[in-house]
């Protein structure tokens, strides 16, 4: 095993280059240079031309973005003058034109730009005598965008000349009609810091606007799945910390007025800032319950509210804040148990969705899918508003970057009403826990927007543009809107663990990001928003940050923290103890037993609760330990992605992040750079996630087939690969020892604070009871094992290849409804088709399970057809191959091809 001592203090640099603009010039890692006379083709003076004439350029997404390219190129050394005709520009001049793309000033210039909302264009140009360069845009945002692309290079880039004087033109249209941040209060200790600081929110909300996010959500009552055992209760249930209600004496007690009303006056500021930059204001409240149980450190009660008045004062305080507030264009609520409001409370939610209505404006009702049903989604619909409806993309965590093929069994519905508060999410409606359900028919009423939680990854450094782009796609699977994700930090100091000192959770203060917690995810949220907005997004845009602050080391820094960042989506997707994010933390795990399974704090996982037992958050796709070992000895294989490939991939992302690790540090200017060591404590902690998690993954194979062979070989190899993986869990221990706080808190769980060193009790304790065992197996007598050298092998080996399928297919561009689809594989040149061939198929319909189907040799390839009686729905159809030959290998078509970052499934929409 490969032993590094990963000291944050050294430095990684990169090997390689970078792909540059075909319109503005890269950095090169050198600070910019004032843009003088020699390089801006005579004269310093840039003319923005910005007619207000035209109704695209006077919106205010649009004169935001003149101010943002104004202030970088005056930060240039440049005289930046804004006239509103061309003929106003004074000789020799560099002329940038903002314009609305269907004016005739952009026809004129010969600028062609898409005519979908938020498109742009960036291009060379001439009108009349002047060369140009055109930023244009469909409508105010798309024309924001094209200004602060152009900012952007120039801020960044090394060759400014490049940017003012580009070769080509680019044009660019939104994949995803939502791209949404969420970022939660839940804790007055930590949050009212931010909440209340105003160069905070100008600075991370231009941010925001400037990567392409399209809205915001700030969401209050998150903190808490129910109301009972409450200790930090500020802004829980929101209404009485914004504002007094006329006709009501309800107040949060103890809160001082002024304190109320500068609440309420923050929320207008952030909303009226959020409009002057073009982004969507949405308003989260999670949270309509005003009694709290068994809360007796809560810091805050509620007075003066009865069952009879809960809904009317709802309602009124309500349409008060989106009178006070006009920036709020949404409100986003939680419908089901966890509100406080017992599901099937349909008249509440009428008189609620009310208070939208009397705002007399078009505000959106974002609904939160757990626990939808019919009558719900009718009530909101009854307003005449704009109706959208937000499942969760993988559960309460960050899966890979395509939908789950299946939900796991726990959460399929039951066939009884469930009780109490949860009478639809923990019955007939619970296949909307953690997923889309039945929500994607055909036709519906109302949009459907994904929402990122954040279980999986919430301190470390994300930033894989790869995987960004394949989130991206997944946004408009069937006719979705695209996605929101939570901001990085998402539930710091979560039920009542607030800690003083700093969101960012780092021991070394050193390490910190000057101007606020979000610093530190400038190049997460850069990737996100970019390829959310375009999945072929030009390289340059993310990468000229990195050059900015690594220089020559750009390029391995941006393949190292990519490969690592795909370590704890393929983590959740293959191996989930639990859905909750309020109990699972794989950043920092809480060891799951490989023998006992009487200890386990995950409770929605399979009996016995072990950790070879444990479900793929996507089962149908996936196998778990225990099964791939009856596989082993018994056959035949699944088609089912294996523990064993698993674990490979993970230790191939950490050796490959890892290889650029040790070349980056080479080259990285400046070790000491608070950029860099933030970069190399959070990269080298995923590597050693990523051979941890691939280590015991094999240990669980091997401790599985043991159990069913009784052969002490493979219980010895179980004992010696899980010992490794510990050593990978102490080095990251030791990695983060002084980086970060001894308690980091999500929660009040044990699995949710605290630090990594604290986790390895656990495992130490693990493996010495898997030792006793091997060394009581070593002198009990009367055994009667079954060697199986072959499989301890197997487990502990590179996974032979998966056969190439040999075909290839044409999906159709959609289907009628009641109509059969026939389905054909066909040989690809120089390809040879496997001999066996099974259609797997299921509507896009989650509380469905998939068909199976065999193929008919036709010609040289296969053809199925899925039946019409089948296909009578009001669904998308979603279907992949299974091909076999004779020795037992087997293939999925499409499957995942080496980024792991497509669609492994064919995805056909009906004709409307």
């Amino acid at each position: 095993m490969k032993r590094r001592k990963f000291l944050i203090q050294t430095g990684l640099a990169a090997a390689g280059g970078v792909v540059g603009s075909s319109w503005a010039g890269c950095a090169s890692g050198k600070t910019p240079d004032t843009l003088n006379k020699a390089n801006s083709g005579g004269s310093n003076i840039i003319a923005l031309i910005a007619d207000p004439a035209d109704p695209v350029v006077t919106t205010p997404a649009a004169q935001w973005g003149l101010g943002q390219l104004q202030s970088a190129l005056a930060r240039r050394g440049l005289d930046v003058r804004q006239m509103a005709k061309l003929d106003e520009a004074p000789v020799g001049a560099r002329c940038i034109v903002a314009a609305g793309g269907a004016t005739q000033l952009a026809r004129d210039a010969g600028v062609a730009t898409p005519t979908e909302a938020e498109s742009l264009a960036i291009a060379p140009g001439k009108l009349g005598s002047r060369e140009v360069l055109v930023a244009s845009g469909a409508d105010g945002r798309g024309l924001q965008y094209a200004l602060t692309e152009i900012a952007d290079a120039i801020a960044l880039g090394g060759d400014s000349r490049a940017t003012l004087y580009p070769g080509a033109a680019i044009a660019e249209r939104p994949a995803n009609k939502v791209r949404s941040v969420m970022r939660m209060f839940v804790t007055d200790v930590e949050d009212k810091q931010w909440y209340n600081d105003r160069d905070f929110w100008r600075n991370y909300l231009s941010m925001l606007a400037a990567q392409r996010f399209n809205r915001f959500n700030l969401s209050f009552g998150l903190g808490y799945d129910a109301p009972s055992g409450l200790r930090d209760t500020y802004l829980y249930f929101a209404y009485p910390f914004l504002l007094n209600v006329p006709g009501y004496d309800v107040k949060a007690v103890g809160l001082p007025t002024g304190e109320r009303d500068n609440n309420l006056a923050m929320l207008r500021f952030i909303s009226d800032e959020c409009l002057a930059r073009g982004l969507q204001f949405q308003l989260g409240l999670w949270t309509h319950a005003y009694e709290w149980t068994n809360s007796p450190r809560a810091n805050y009660n509620i007075s003066g509210l009865t069952p009879q008045t809960q809904a009317p004062y709802s309602r009124d305080a309500l349409a008060i804040i989106l009178k006070e507030c006009p920036g709020i264009t949404g409100v986003t609520f939680r419908i089901h148990g966890e509100s406080g409001v017992p599901e099937g409370s349909y008249d509440l939610w009428k008189m609620i969705f009310d208070g939208c209505v009397r705002s007399g404006r078009q505000i959106e009702i974002d609904m939160h899918a757990k626990g939808m049903d019919q009558p719900t989604i009718d009530a909101a619909l009854g307003t005449g508003l704009p109706v959208t409806i937000s499942p969760k993309f993988w559960a309460e965590h960050m899966g890979m970057p395509y939908h789950q093929a299946a939900i796991r069994p726990t959460e399929l519905p039951t066939r009884t009403r469930g009780g109490g508060a949860f009478a639809q999410s923990n019955g007939a409606r619970s296949f909307l826990r953690y997923g889309y359900g039945d929500l994607l028919t055909e036709g519906r009423k109302y949009g459907i927007f994904h929402r990122i939680w954040p279980g999986t990854q919430r301190l470390f450094l994300w930033g894989d543009p790869v995987f960004a782009a394949g989130y991206s796609r997944a946004g408009s699977f069937c006719g979705s809107l695209g996605h929101e994700i939570f901001d990085p930090l998402g539930f710091k100091g979560r039920k009542g663990t607030g800690l003083p000192g700093g969101r960012d959770g780092y021991a070394d203060t050193t390490m910190r990001a000057p101007g606020g917690d979000f610093e530190k995810y400038r190049y997460s949220y850069r990737v996100w928003g970019r390829l959310l907005y375009n999945p072929e997004a030009p390289a340059q845009c993310w990468q000229r940050q990195l050059e900015r602050e690594f220089a020559s080391a750009a390029g391995a820094v941006e393949v190292s923290l990519a490969h690592a960042s795909r370590i704890l989506p393929v983590i959740t997707t293959t191996h989930l103890p639990s859905a909750a994010n309020a109990t699972y933390w794989p950043e920092m795990y809480e060891n799951m037993s490989i023998i006992d399974s009487t200890r386990s704090i995950y409770t929605d996982t399979p009996s016995p609760k072990k950790f070879g037992t444990v479900s793929p958050l996507d089962p149908q796709l996936f196998s778990r330990m225990e099964d791939y070992a009856d596989e082993l000895l018994q056959g035949p294989p699944s088609a089912k992605y294996t523990p064993i490939e698993v674990a490979q991939w993970l230790e191939d992302l950490a050796a490959s992040s890892d290889d650029y690790f040790d070349r980056a540090r080479e080259r990285v200017p400046d070790r000491r750079d608070g950029a860099y060591r933030r970069y190399a404590a959070d990269v080298a902690a995923q590597i050693a996630l990523g051979r941890f998690f691939g280590r015991k993954m094999r240990a669980g194979v091997l401790y599985a087939l043991y159990e069913r062979t009784g052969d002490p070989a493979a219980l010895n190899a179980t004992v010696k690969v899980y010992r490794e993986a510990r050593d990978w869990w102490k080095q990251l221990a030791d990695t983060l020892a002084g980086v970060y706080v001894p308690d980091v808190t999500f929660g009040d769980s044990s699995s949710l604070r605290g630090h990594w060193r604290d986790r390895l009790q656990a495992i130490d304790d693990d493996i010495n009871n898997l030792a006793d065992r091997a060394t009581a197996v070593a002198t009990a007598a009367g055994t009667n094992p079954q060697y199986v050298p072959t499989l301890i092998d197997a487990a502990l080996g590179r996974p032979a290849p998966r056969p190439t399928p040999g075909v290839g297919h044409s999906p159709a561009i959609s289907f009628r409804r009641g109509q059969p689809v026939a389905l054909m594989l066909q040989p690809i040149q120089n390809g040879t088709p496997l001999p066996v061939a099974q259609l797997h198929y299921r509507r896009a319909q989650q509380a469905e399970a998939w068909q199976t189907q065999p193929m008919t040799p036709a010609g040289n390839g296969f053809r199925a057809e899925i039946p019409g009686a089948y296909t009578d729905t009001p669904y998308a159809l979603t279907y992949y191959f299974e091909l076999r030959d004779q020795t037992g290998g087997v293939a999925i078509y499409p499957g995942f091809n080496t980024t792991l970052a497509n669609e492994p499934y064919f995805v056909l929409q009906q004709t409307i």
